[in-house]
């Protein structure tokens, strides 16, 4: 929103400075973006009078002139044809900077003559693109600065222009009145009133205006308009030809000009029809869908089914609320015309000019909120100036809908001021702040006013109190702490066994990745997704078009990624959400670390070797270790479809499965253009059985002084028998006396053949029995023993190997 200090000036009547100005306004919420001063870049120039003027002895064109300045006469040679004798002109000296031909001066020679400087033309100092000659000022002192001299005699030239950014939230300050507003609120200046202007119409307006009862409750609430008969379309004043133009607006004639006048100054977007090109009345519709519309923009649309028109019996006249159309729009020729004033529901806009992909003034402040109550004044307003700038006769308004029902009030409750922002503010300047803003006080309640759609609720106003005072008066106060007791943890159980996987996984050195949740179709359904429930229905891209089933596919694409720019050992790992199906239920949260190429560096030794299932398995083991998973937890081969049948398990507690660890699919690999080998393992975190206890202490330490014994069995069994059915069955033997059982040993091939049996194997176990009250016998060594035996035996129907 860009606006000039003397445009502010007509709405606020203030002496502050600029720089407080700019100041003040982020302060108040309304940032400035940049603050351009005429001023500054025609500092150095000053006033100076030629006394004599004579031909250049060697160029036809050019002039030797004398002329006097603040430091005593100085020659220079000018080219310009009105360098004459007598006249007042401005002076660049040497080493003043000239913006207009971006260059510094120094002394020079011109033709063999030196000189001293230059007179400079306004478009050399950028106040217009007048070139024909240099300037020639009908007053001024020898030595007065240009910057004075502009200052009193062409204020307009050396007018600052404010650029700020405006959030969403504040629709009023899209206007001038609106940010002088705010500024006299503050106690800037004061806030001029305005012109309640109602100009009498002398005829009924041959156009009847109508709204379609689909839109009359949300669409279109009020459309206002009158035809004004006997215009003479020209250029507008030079006023305000040149506050559009310090806007960056391009002046096109007086009566599209005073509507884009409108929309900057008081918020009040307007539009102009040329009755000559307007058949029958108008009526605002939703479109029926396929109708081509030419606008002012100089493009054609093609309408949706339901976007809002404006339309006469020819067609569509205007996209409502966005941009006029070019078969009615006005020209130098236009005599009769009719001046529209409408209010628009914001979201209706707002979905037709991103369906549409149009920007336009008009559709930035619909679709933020304008205010409905001053529908009907705005028209009124801009009447006069048309008839002021143009002439003509005004017909009486003809209108459709009424003003939407905006009245709400909320409890102005003053010492929340404290309790929300910390500030202390008498009630009473809290109430004159209000008042100051446009709020309506009736007692404790507040009423906002018709331009303030954004305030919803208490808080709301608090922050306007606590914004117009300056938050920056906001001193800082540690909170107070609690004396007694210890505070109830904030995170969750499993926020926080999320981030203890997380760090443990980082300290086993893996790079942490965070990868979209969106991936594409062929990827999901590798990993058992790509249904139509995980489906996008706006995705950012075709690659991203599922929300993922798992974490693998994304550490897979980013390993693939990273070997095309030759990164080959790798190890990745990513914490969070995986998703099962389209529903709030259907979210899992996992951790999945992936090895991809070698383990450790190449060394003399030979100690490099490619990456294998073990060592995902003693990763995955380390970090189940952290996050407190039950240590007897049974591997199974009941794997999804992108793990390796041979090479990759399931650790699980009965049916709840609480990871998966092992090599990668070949055909996995290939389709996610990874190059081998990889493994990786998949925690499902909410899987892992929690503590049944919530203290926050540790169990007491089970340590015994006995002496423990260890003694180690080897049983053939089946080559298809797992070495964890054993375990488990040993473990299963005493679960008081045993602490631990391993695999130590394992006989396995032709050698083994040989000496067993076709298809055998031996497993060796070694067993740790430990006491706890009292030292254990040789004949409660050998019941235990027995017992093992027996236990192995049934559960993989082998034997103790002789």
């Amino acid at each position: 929103m860009k606006f000039t200090l003397s445009w502010l000036k007509e709405h606020l009547e203030t002496d502050a400075k600029i720089e407080d100005i700019a100041d003040a306004l982020t302060d108040l919420g309304l940032e400035v973006e940049e603050v351009v001063n005429p001023a500054e870049r025609l500092a150095g120039f000053t006033l100076a009078k030629v006394t004599a003027a004579s031909q250049h002895p060697d160029a036809d064109r050019l002039r030797v002139c004398t002329v006097a300045t603040d430091e005593g006469e100085r020659q220079i040679v000018c080219g310009a044809p009105n360098a004459r004798e007598g006249i007042t002109v401005v002076l660049c000296k040497p080493g003043d900077y000239v913006p207009g031909l971006d260059i510094t001066l120094s002394v020079g020679k011109i033709r063999g003559v030196e000189s001293h400087g230059m007179m400079a033309s306004e478009r050399e100092l950028e106040l217009s693109d007048e070139h024909n000659g240099i300037i020639e000022l009908p007053s001024g002192e020898v030595g007065q600065l240009f910057t004075d001299w502009l200052a009193q005699n062409r204020p307009e030239a050396v007018d600052p222009i404010i650029d700020i950014s405006i959030t969403p939230n504040r629709p009023d300050a899209l206007g001038v009145r609106g940010i002088a507003r705010d500024l006299a609120a503050r106690g800037l200046g004061t806030l001029k009133p305005l012109a309640e202007t109602v100009v009498p119409g002398t005829f009924d307006s041959p156009v009847a205006v109508r709204i379609a009862d689909a839109l009359k409750q949300k669409g279109a609430p009020l459309f206002a308009g009158r035809v004004i008969r006997g215009v003479k379309n020209g250029p507008s004043p030079a006023w305000m030809q040149k506050r559009l133009r310090a806007i960056g607006l391009r002046p096109i004639s007086a009566l599209v000009d005073i509507t884009n006048y409108f929309t900057y100054d008081l918020n009040r977007p307007l539009h102009v029809f040329d009755m000559a090109k307007v058949t029958g009345d108008l009526v605002i519709k939703p479109a029926e869908g396929g109708e081509r519309f030419a606008a002012l923009d100089e493009k054609s649309y093609s309408l949706r089914a339901g976007d809002m028109v404006i339309c006469d019996d020819a067609g569509v006249e205007s996209l409502a609320g966005i941009m006029g159309g070019q078969s009615s729009g006005v020209d130098e020729d236009t005599v009769d015309l009719f001046l529209e004033s409408a209010y628009w529901d914001p979201i209706t806009i707002a979905a037709t000019g991103r369906a549409l992909k149009i920007n336009s003034d008009a559709r930035y402040r619909f679709e933020r909120g304008v205010d409905p109550a001053f529908t009907r004044p705005g028209l009124e307003l801009a009447t006069q100036m048309v008839l002021d700038l143009c002439g003509g006769e005004p017909s009486h308004v003809v209108q459709d809908g009424a003003v939407p029902d905006t009245q709400r009030a909320y409890r102005l409750d003053t010492a929340r001021v404290v309790s929300l922002v910390g500030m202390e503010i008498p009630e009473a300047t809290q109430r004159e702040t209000l008042t100051a803003l446009g709020f309506a006080l009736d007692g404790d309640m507040a009423s906002p006013p018709s331009w303030r759609p954004d305030v919803r609720g208490e808080a709301d106003l608090v922050e306007e109190v606590a914004r117009i005072a300056s938050l920056t008066r906001l001193q800082a106060t540690p909170m107070a702490r609690e004396t007694t007791g210890v505070p109830e943890p904030i995170l969750t159980p499993l926020q926080t066994r999320t981030g203890m996987a997380r760090r443990t996984i980082a300290t086993l050195g893996y790079n942490e990745c965070v990868t979209y949740s969106f991936i594409d179709g062929a990827a999901a359904a590798l990993f058992g997704g790509g249904s139509d429930a995980t489906r996008l229905e706006n995705p950012i891209s075709s690659e991203m078009t599922h929300m993922r089933p798992d974490l693998l596919p994304g550490l897979l694409q980013a390993a693939a990624r990273n070997q095309a720019r030759g990164f080959a050992d790798l190890a990745l790992f990513e914490v969070g959400p995986a998703f099962q199906g389209g529903e709030p239920g259907e979210q899992v949260i996992q951790a999945s670390g992936l090895l991809v190429g070698q383990a450790g560096p190449r060394d003399p030794w030979g100690s490099r070797r490619p990456v294998d299932l073990y060592d995902a398995k003693a990763d995955l083991e380390a970090v189940l270790g952290a996050i407190g998973a039950p240590a007897r937890a049974q591997i199974n081969r009941k794997l999804d479809g992108w793990w390796h049948p041979g090479r990759a398990g399931t650790l699980a507690l009965g049916p709840n499965v609480m990871a998966s660890f092992g090599e990668i699919h070949p055909k996995i690999l290939r389709e996610m253009d990874v190059k081998g080998p990889a493994v990786a393992f998949t925690i499902w975190l909410e899987n892992v059985p929690f503590p049944k206890k919530k203290g926050a202490a540790r169990p007491a330490l089970g340590s015994s002084d006995l002496q423990a014994v260890e003694r180690d069995f080897a049983f053939v069994v089946d080559a298809q028998v797992e070495a964890i059915t054993a375990v488990n069955a040993a473990l299963g033997a005493d679960k008081k006396l045993i602490e631990s059982v391993q695999v130590f040993d394992q006989f396995t091939g032709p050698k083994a053949e040989a000496q067993m049996g076709a298809g055998k194997k031996s497993i060796a176990l070694s067993v740790r029995l430990q006491p706890r009250d009292a030292t254990l016998t040789e004949a409660e060594i050998e019941t235990v023993s027995g017992k093992i035996v027996d236990k192995v035996s049934k559960a993989t129907g082998g034997s103790l190997r002789s």
